[in-house]
């Protein structure tokens, strides 16, 4: 396996041309971001922020701040409000686990909507071993929640709802506000927590309008660094660790404080919302230049999620008839274009994406799907590129197809 890895690589050398658009999966981090970070490995608040001594106090003051800015960049009332954890998995944990279990009283139904990402299907799965059932809210061809069956599925039973604001495969963007109002008009009891990761940086997200309990979000879906995210909880919202350990800064997630990632994290954020508008055109027409092209370029070619504004600006899925998803991706890979085929999480379990599913697509078409994610940092240079190579892999890939006899 390692010798074959190493062989793919070696193929790759000579490539003129390199667009990296994975970014659902993992994501460049500038440059700037990277020279923000350094100092505080080795040069100022490089100590634990719970420790009386100046290298601490440094490092709580910069977590703090961080915590702060955070808060303001999605509408949060006050810092106290944001717990920085190991990425969005950790956030979705500790949000359901974390509020079920202290509501373990209110009820033992949970409602979520059936293309949430892997981490809260598993972790709602997981919770039955405790005596809690899972609701799933079925959607339209676009991805789109069934709001009448939202409101059918909450009683006074349910203890939480988890609807993803933006969804991370095909973009859609769904109704959260409206879908929180028929949640407490319900059961005012009910919790709301929205995955938010790639609403953060990509459409205008203010928790308080939304009226969510919980929302999270995740550094590297915006540029900065792997390895940070961040819980918000409404400030009266009392939920449980679900980890233990030494208590830092933070009451929700023990355990010393990853500084440096924190400020990446913050610097990132702070990148994103300077010019933001501006930020949104630029990966937008990016997007649109690049499904342009393909639909004009390609045959049998199927658009994934919605058709309009209510879909994420970054966000193409696209599937591609008689062509498999991952064929293309090392094909792409080869011609110095690197996209995803289907959901990360579970690519290498040879099974269609459980959202292309719910939104009505084949085996065949979902096995056929392409992931792209346009941002900030690609150029007009860059789809061109893609768009002039694009044609050449699948014609190949079909062309193998066809001489196989296999479809």
């Amino acid at each position: 396996m390692v010798e074959n890895v190493k062989e793919l690589i070696k193929a790759h050398e000579g490539i003129k041309h390199e667009v990296y658009l994975d970014n659902e999966n993992s994501t460049i981090v500038p440059t700037e971001i990277i020279e923000k970070m350094l100092p505080y490995y080795n040069k100022q608040a490089y100590g634990n922020p719970t420790l009386t001594h100046k290298p601490g106090w440094e490092a709580f003051e910069t977590i703090m701040d961080s915590a702060q800015k955070i808060a303001k960049f999605i509408g949060a009332k006050i810092l106290e409000e944001i717990t920085f954890t190991p990425g969005a998995t950790e956030a979705n944990n500790l949000a359901l686990m974390g509020s079920v279990f202290s509501k373990k009283d209110s009820g033992k139904k949970i409602v979520i909507s059936e293309i949430e990402p892997i981490d809260v299907l598993h972790v709602s799965d997981m919770l039955k071993k405790f005596g809690f059932s899972t609701i799933k809210i079925p959607v339209d061809n676009e991805g789109f929640i069934n709001l009448e069956k939202l409101k059918e599925a909450v009683d006074k039973e349910t203890v939480l709802v988890s609807i993803a604001a933006v969804n991370n495969e095909i973009g859609t963007i769904q109704p959260v506000k409206e879908a929180v109002k028929i949640v407490k008009d319900k059961n005012p009891d009910t919790l709301f927590h929205t995955e938010a990761s790639d609403a953060y940086g990509r459409v205008r997200l203010d928790v308080r309008d939304l009226n969510v309990d919980m929302a999270t979000i995740n550094s590297y879906k915006i540029l900065g660094p792997r390895g940070i995210g961040a819980l918000y909880t409404k400030e009266e919202l009392k939920i449980e660790r679900i980890i233990e350990g030494q208590i830092g800064t933070q009451k929700l997630w023990p355990g010393i404080e990853n500084t440096p990632l924190i400020v990446g994290f913050t610097k990132a954020s702070e990148l994103t919302f300077k010019d933001f508008e501006s930020n949104i055109d630029h990966i937008k027409r990016l997007r649109d230049r690049l499904m342009k092209g393909i639909f004009e370029n390609l045959s049998e070619v199927k658009l994934n999620g919605s058709k309009n504004d209510k879909r994420a600006p970054d966000n193409l899925n696209i599937s591609i008839l008689r062509c498999e998803g991952e064929a293309l991706t090392i094909e792409l890979s080869l011609r110095g274009v690197y996209v995803s085929s289907g959901s990360a999480c579970s690519r290498r379990l040879l099974q269609p994406s459980h959202v292309l599913v719910a939104i009505g697509r084949k085996f065949s078409e979902a096995h056929g799907s392409i992931l792209m994610k346009t941002t900030r940092l690609h150029t007009k240079e860059d789809i061109t590129y893609v768009l002039e190579e694009l044609p050449i892999a699948v014609n190949r890939i079909r062309g193998i197809v066809g001489s196989t006899g296999v479809d």
